[in-house]
């Protein structure tokens, strides 16, 4: 009788929630996509999620809320990717060096000096080798949406020199967590310190790290120039984004939803894109008329040098990211 009784309940239970989830999904209630980052709303990133909320609400009006959070009000860089997967945000937009453990592939684009200009960037990222990238970590629960620029990287410390490789070393150095990142100042006789990105400043502002790595757009919009002395304009890696979201919520979602929001997905990125070229020059600018931190020009004996230096971390790697995507990407600076 009990079990009996215990299966009825358990029926009845079963009845009311699928009547609830009936009349959940036949309400009208528009679907809501939660954008976390962990930047400011004027950086290329921030303006680019701003831009997709506008143009998806637009395209399916009623349907979707987008909702956006930006400079880690929702999540830091080292809890975002946890949870989209677990469902407690659908859409992010993290650092292309925060993917190394769901695939070695996207370790890539943390080679130093592999790109020459952000227009060789652009290219290798709309080839067919660059757009497979996008679906490589769908057995783990990731797809890729699209790439998002940011901008090359700039080498900055709170030291009167930096001209050469050797002057880096012995210094402590900021990173994203990265193994080609660490490789990458351990071959400068540095120090890499893996940091959350919402803890750099106050850790160049205290001397925790000397120096870090970034685009112009950050160093200016998170006053990283405010609190070191010099930054060397080495142009030596690229920082840029995946939009990703939950391989399993957006297989779910109704197909005109799905369509719509890779539309709004397509135009933002157009958008951030080259809201990112101007940015960073801007900021550059802004930088130099600050004149809180010197803006250091190399020569190209001083690139080279650099170069160099950093040339080990490429065979190291080679065998994780594969040597005939290394080569797809070199020849992008054609």
């Amino acid at each position: 009788m009990k079990i009996t009784a215990m299966r009825i309940l358990s029926a009845v239970g079963m009845s009311c929630a699928l009547a609830f989830s009936g009349s959940a999904l036949a309400s009208d209630k528009p679907i809501v996509v939660k954008f976390s980052h962990v930047v400011a709303d004027k950086t290329p990133k921030g303006q680019g999620a701003l831009k997709f909320k506008e143009v998806a609400e637009k395209l399916l009006p009623g349907k979707v809320e987008v909702q956006v959070f930006p400079s880690s009000q929702l999540f830091g860089d080292g809890k975002e990717l946890e949870a989209l997967l677990l469902g407690d945000v659908q859409i992010i937009a993290p650092s292309l060096s925060k993917f190394d453990r769901y695939t070695k592939k996207v370790q890539l684009f943390d080679l130093p000096f592999l790109f020459d200009d952000m227009e060789a960037v652009d290219r290798f990222q709309q080839s067919d080798k660059g757009k497979e990238l996008l679906n490589s970590m769908r057995n783990r629960g990731l797809q890729g949406l699209a790439y998002w620029h940011n901008g090359m990287k700039q080498l900055s410390t709170n030291k009167d020199t930096l001209q050469r490789p050797e002057d880096a070393k012995g210094l402590k150095f900021r990173i994203q967590a990265s193994d080609v990142l660490e490789s990458q100042f351990r071959a400068l006789g540095a120090n890499p310190q893996k940091l959350s990105f919402s803890e750099v400043y106050q850790a160049l502002q205290t001397g925790v790290v000397d120096g870090q790595e970034n685009t112009w757009s950050n160093i200016y919009s998170q006053k990283f120039h405010e609190v070191q002395k010099n930054i060397a304009e080495t142009n030596h890696g690229v920082i840029d984004y995946m939009v990703v979201t939950n391989a399993k919520w957006w297989d779910g979602l109704p197909a005109d939803v799905r369509e719509g929001l890779q539309q709004a997905m397509d135009e933002a990125t157009k958008f951030a894109n080259e809201e990112a070229a101007k940015l960073n020059e801007q900021d550059k600018q802004n930088i130099i008329a600050d004149n809180k931190a010197k803006v250091v020009q190399l020569s190209k004996e001083d690139v080279e040098a650099w170069r160099k230096t950093m040339e080990p971390v490429w065979k190291k790697f080679e065998g994780d990211i594969g040597a005939d995507l290394i080569k797809a990407a070199q020849e992008a600076n054609q």
